[in-house]
């Protein structure tokens, strides 16, 4: 059992990265500065609620799938908040989300690439989840952006006759693809630059380096499955627009 001594280097460790992080960000006058250390702040403390919470209830299927959607809301609601709140737009998000992630959790259980216990549940739902609400946040900031700053190009096609949504086609397109670079690189590198964290996670809990990379490459593709459907959803939803939205912060 881990004792508070035991994680002492830890806590010192993250302190100190933390406040280099705080620094260099100072430095270079970088707005909302703080905010990395907050999020660090407010991660430790969350992880060390759930790690107490998962450790009697990681067997429990129902448990699970009440912390799997106690995770997917707080992931909604998060990604809707950054292309500025409303009740639409977390609509948007939360249906977009969940079509790609239940999509994607049925093909990777009924095929039995995964077996459907609540501990791999848990795992897999809970990567698969995180990664959909970075990309829906992606995807919708830059199809936002995107027809903000290119609003003078979108009112001529407007004006020449042709729909909210045919005008804004290329750019919902190339929005998609940008929100999935991160995951489509990751997935190119693994191996060669990474090592994931599944992966690695795996092995250390006695997996055979075969059997973690199996499960890290389903994990991976499911990472990629669930954000092509959540990004092609969110910009779908996003993109056909007939007044100029106003600029994210």
């Amino acid at each position: 059992m881990t004792g508070l001594a035991d994680i002492v280097p830890t806590l010192v460790a993250v302190a100190i990265l933390m406040a280099l992080t705080v620094t260099v960000l100072a430095i270079v006058r970088a707005p909302h500065r703080r905010a990395p250390a907050l999020a660090i702040l407010r991660g430790t403390a969350q992880l060390a609620a759930i790690s107490l919470v998962l450790s009697s209830v990681i067997t429990s299927a129902l448990w699970v799938s009440v912390a799997l959607l106690v995770m997917f809301t707080v992931a909604a609601v998060t990604a809707s908040r950054r292309l500025t709140w409303t009740w639409a737009h977390f609509g948007l998000v939360a249906g977009a989300m969940a079509s790609g992630v239940l999509a994607t959790l049925a093909i990777v259980f009924l095929t039995g690439a995964i077996s459907f216990t609540p501990r791999y549940a848990l795992a897999i739902g809970g990567i698969v989840i995180g990664n959909a609400m970075t990309i829906a946040t992606l995807s919708g900031r830059r199809i936002t952006d995107s027809i903000h700053e290119r609003w003078e190009e979108i009112e001529g096609w407007l004006a020449l006759g042709a729909t909210p949504r045919q005008s804004t086609i290329r750019l919902a397109r190339t929005a998609v693809y940008s929100a999935l670079i991160p995951v489509t690189d990751q997935t190119r590198t693994t191996g060669l630059v990474t090592l994931p964290g599944a992966f690695v996670g795996a092995i250390f809990g006695g997996v055979s380096p075969l059997e973690a990379g199996a499960f890290q490459i389903t994990v991976l593709a499911s990472v990629m499955a669930a954000g092509s459907i959540t990004s092609a959803l969110v910009v779908r939803g996003l993109a056909p627009v007939s007044v100029r939205p106003a600029a994210l912060r």
